[in-house]
């Protein structure tokens, strides 16, 4: 799908530079299921000589060999060994792309000591460019990345896959408007495997969907998390408690009414694999024991809080999508700031060194970006509201500034981000920010 690649014109020339160099290149691609790893080194290989091996749970070699013959006959003649075979593909192959690399290492605990070896005795002197792809992000970090790998020191590159950013949705559909566009984002953020699913007005699209049998949403988080964990039943129950607003620890026990399990484990895998990630208010430590929990990405966000407690409902076909209608706005709240926060980095509104949400008790702003060498700090609040009455909002964001405490303070501005406002006041060290402003 061509459209998948719109969006990756910075991550395409990287590969390219890779591909044309003139020495032996190990690149390293690795990112969460479904940002589109695979399709992307396809697109930027599929004129290039290449070898491509989707590793599985079992049986590598054999498979590998097998791939190999299809490229090439004389392989056939070769004993299946791993140092056989890449020792023969050095000067007959451009690429070689092994696909899920986690699973290799699974199957074999040599196999990285293996590759090691590989890379030092047989492909280090050559031109050919080694890319593996993988999914587990916590694996590919620990294993392969880590200092303490033995592919260590040996990669010439590394690429970690984000989604693709709200600004970029326009690519993908060109002749929707902004509102559409934040409905479609807070459902599939800048995932292209779902984004490339819809086609046709949004609300239209998921009311279809979800009443189909075969549709993807019913299986999709169970086809994630079968890769990551054995069993995932109390890793749900977790996500569920997040994407309903249970941000804190005591939060989640309460959601999934269990007050004796110690559930820090299950964040720590989250973590690692993830689909959770920690914050801390930004003028904390970042071993604050305030810390809370939020899901990566809208997706995850969308299902939890809107297809898994419904299951039975999706089976049966009786769900009604305006049960999802009547939430998004409030949903889209958090999704809002989402988008604000890409927005403020990306006008360079203001120069920071630092920046993320704040809170203390039971105040919170919802984005907050510090200059430490100027003293400067610059408060914004994200509405996802229409006809804001701005300096109602101001008043209120300077009483909560009154709280944050950070010694080098010298200058302080301020920022609303929202739908629409009733009007655009003019204050001093204040900016405002409208949909139509976000469009253009």
């Amino acid at each position: 799908m061509i459209i998948q690649f719109k969006d990756r014109d910075k991550e395409l020339k990287e590969i390219k530079e890779v591909l044309d160099s003139n020495r032996f290149e190990f690149l390293i691609l690795y990112g969460r299921r479904r940002i589109g790893k695979t399709e992307l080194v396809l697109n930027a290989t599929k004129h290039r000589r290449r070898v491509y091996y989707l590793a599985t749970g079992e049986k590598n070699l054999e498979r590998f060999y097998n791939s190999c013959l299809k490229y090439d006959h004389n392989i056939s003649k070769l004993k299946k060994d791993w140092e056989i075979l890449f020792e023969h593909l050095k000067d007959k192959a451009e690429v070689i792309i092994i696909d899920e690399f986690q699973n290799l290492i699974k199957e074999d605990k040599n196999i990285l000591h293996l590759f090691q070896s590989i890379v030092d005795t047989i492909f280090k002197s050559s031109k050919l460019k080694l890319i593996l792809l993988g999914s587990s992000v916590s694996i590919i970090s620990s294993k392969v990345l880590s200092y303490q790998s033995p592919l260590y020191g040996r990669r010439t590159g590394s690429i970690n896959l984000k989604p693709v950013s709200f600004f970029e949705l326009n690519k993908f559909f060109p002749d929707k408007d902004i509102n559409e566009l934040v409905d479609i984002y807070g459902f599939a953020d800048g995932i292209p495997f779902y984004l490339v699913r819809i086609e046709k007005e949004f609300w239209s699209w998921i009311k279809e969907e979800i009443v189909k049998e075969r549709s993807f949403l019913r299986d999709e988080v169970d086809f994630l998390m079968k890769y990551e964990f054995e069993d995932a039943g109390t890793y749900k129950l977790i996500l569920e408690a997040i994407s309903n607003g249970c941000n804190k620890l005591n939060e989640m026990k309460n959601f999934i009414k269990v007050e004796r399990t110690d559930i820090s484990p299950y964040l720590r895998n989250l973590i690692d694999v993830g689909f959770v990630e920690r914050k801390v208010s930004i003028t904390e430590n970042v071993k604050s024991r305030n810390g809370r929990y939020y899901l990566c990405d809208n997706f995850l966000n969308f299902w939890f809080r809107y297809f898994y407690p419904n299951l039975s409902s999706l089976e049966e076909g009786i769900f009604d999508v305006n049960f999802i209608r009547k939430d998004y706005s409030s949903y889209l709240g958090l999704v809002f700031e989402k988008i604000s926060m890409d927005f403020f980095i990306r006008k360079n509104i203001f120069k920071f060194d630092k920046i993320g949400k704040w809170w203390h008790k039971d105040k919170e702003i919802d984005i907050v970006a510090l200059n430490n060498n100027e003293g400067k700090v610059f408060y914004a609040e994200c509405k996802w509201k229409e006809r804001v009455d701005a300096l109602k909002v101001l008043n209120g964001l300077k009483e909560k500034a009154k709280y944050v405490k950070w010694n080098r303070k010298k200058e302080e501005h301020y920022c609303i981000i929202a739908k629409s406002f009733k009007e655009k006041i003019k204050e001093k060290n204040l900016l405002l920010f409208d949909l139509e402003d976000i469009k253009r």
